[in-house]
């Protein structure tokens, strides 16, 4: 039956086998997936905000009619078409947002981004659909159902309710997704018959262009496709007969491919006035899944990222988010803003979040621990919790300084980046404030018990550059309990022991 349906595997040549086995593997195999957010104008307010509280997109127009609306709005009786005057007097807190055309290009553009992470060649499709090629993301994410799993459920994460459709070719599943079918079409073979019912309107072709097929009587694509060739390319034009060819499979179709920005910057409507910070974290996980995905797209990691809240009077507030070490993880950063978040008192209500990552660093090429997670976090550090609890300057390192004067010879450092003391002199992490005066007993110094100088000391005399000049030995001594200190006597004046260290 095999040797029927494909006759050159009778040939017996070899190249001819291994030809079939690579057009099999690839009838097997979705090669291009569309994702289409028909909601998108309505999205990119309601994204920032509660579902129950009813919204509905206008036109803008002097007699403004409702675009779209969400589900609390529909549940007061409100719908697309509907005068705005008479969607208010049906629902008195309905919220009507006017049409933001760039607002909606800045969302598409940041899809693109964010689903970067699952394939290096995405195109976009204005003003709601972006194509991706995915013939060799489904073998790396473990298959097409784990592939459309994991987009469904991170696109849901961000707000977006999204129709996905799959064909061989890029607008054979741009149609299929524009007709609301979400269809996974293997073959190329098929397309003919899958496509044939789909009304034209979802051909890009200009309007005046659609209504002249529609007045001859043409209202599917199967009815352009049984038309003669010659006789449509007379009546179309060319350019219309490659659009179709391209759709087919028939003519390569190369995509323009969209490249991920070099910094991030996402801004998110709210969708009424936020007075309490926690009531922001919300719309914040949302710009924080976004960042790591875009991050995972690039195979990149982060430090610090940046919040600006906006309000309506007066200037914006902004604070800034630290970690120790690079990562690309949305547990770990929503855990930190969490904890900035509960320490900001806000001065005026915010009407909108943005977010904010400018220095990246390749994270891919770091070798990580062995309980560390792929994204570059193994769970939220204890140090970079305590900063973001306590603030930057609560949680410090302590470095090594080269001077001789055991009270200048540290600062404070970036924690994690501690620089030790070389210079190989036993000195102890403890130092005390002040040194300590010590009693003595026939000359010798005494603390809870008589003190045992150990063989050795160490001669300091500095700091006459700057008037806090000392001289002094320096002695480890034991006392009878066994406890180590670090010990000194004046070189000059009457010559006291002094307790300035004490040792682990």
């Amino acid at each position: 039956m095999a040797a029927c349906r494909y006759p050159f595997l009778n040939a017996g040549a070899a190249g001819q086998s291994a030809r079939f086995i690579s057009i099999l593997l690839c009838r097997q195999m979705v090669h291009w997936l569309c994702i289409r957010a028909p909601q998108l104008p309505l999205e990119i307010f309601s994204r920032g905000g509660s579902e129950q509280q009813p919204l509905a997109v206008s036109d803008g127009e002097h007699r403004a009619s409702v675009l779209l609306c969400n589900k609390a709005a529909k549940g007061s009786g409100i719908c697309p078409g509907m005068p705005a005057a008479a969607a208010r007097a049906l629902a008195r807190d309905l919220i009507i947002q006017t049409r933001d055309h760039k607002a909606e290009q800045a969302a598409l553009h940041s899809l693109a981004a964010w689903a970067y992470q699952f394939s290096s060649q995405v195109s976009l499709y204005p003003p709601y659909a972006l194509v991706l090629e995915v013939l060799g993301s489904q073998a790396l994410f473990g298959g097409r159902i784990a592939l459309l799993k994991k987009l469904r459920t991170g696109l849901a994460e961000l707000g977006y309710k999204v129709q996905l459709a799959g064909a061989p070719t890029p607008l054979a599943a741009l149609s299929l997704a524009r007709c609301q079918r979400e269809q996974m079409v293997e073959e190329q073979g098929e397309l003919t018959a899958v496509l044939a019912p789909l009304p034209i309107s979802v051909l890009d072709w200009e309007q005046t262009l659609l209504d002249r097929m529609d007045g001859m009587g043409v209202r599917q694509l199967g009815d352009v496709l049984r038309l003669p060739r010659d006789g449509l390319a007379r009546r179309l034009g060319q350019q219309s007969l490659q659009y179709l060819d391209r759709m087919l499979g028939r003519h390569p179709d190369p995509q323009d491919l969209y490249q991920p920005p070099p910094q991030f910057k996402q801004r998110l409507q709210l969708l009424s006035e936020v007075e309490h910070t926690q009531a922001l974290l919300f719309a914040l996980q949302r710009l924080v899944l976004e960042l790591c995905g875009w991050l995972r797209g690039l195979g990149a990691g982060i430090q610090t990222f940046d919040i600006v809240l906006s309000h309506r009077e007066g200037p914006h507030t902004s604070l800034r988010v630290g970690m120790l070490k690079q990562s690309r993880d949305a547990e770990t950063f929503t855990t930190l803003l969490r904890e900035r978040l509960e320490r900001l008192a806000l001065q005026e209500p915010v009407i909108a979040v943005e977010l904010r990552a400018e220095r990246i660093a390749t994270l891919d090429a770091q070798s990580l621990d062995l309980f560390e997670k792929a994204d570059g976090g193994g769970g939220v550090d204890l140090l970079d919790r305590l900063r973001a609890r306590l603030g930057d300057q609560a949680v410090q390192g302590i470095s090594a300084v080269a001077e001789h004067r055991p009270e200048y010879a540290w600062c404070h450092s970036e924690p994690g980046h501690s620089r030790k003391d070389t210079n190989g002199r036993r000195r102890p992490l403890w130092l005390l404030p002040v040194p300590r005066q010590l009693k003595t007993c026939s000359g010798l110094p005494r603390f809870q018990g008589e003190l045992k100088l150990q063989p050795g000391r160490e001669r300091i005399e500095s700091g006459w550059w700057d008037e806090q000049d000392v001289a002094r030995d320096y002695f480890v001594a034991i006392n009878p309990s066994g406890a180590r200190y670090w010990i000194y006597r004046e070189l000059d004046g009457e010559r006291r022991w002094y307790l300035h260290g004490i040792f682990e």
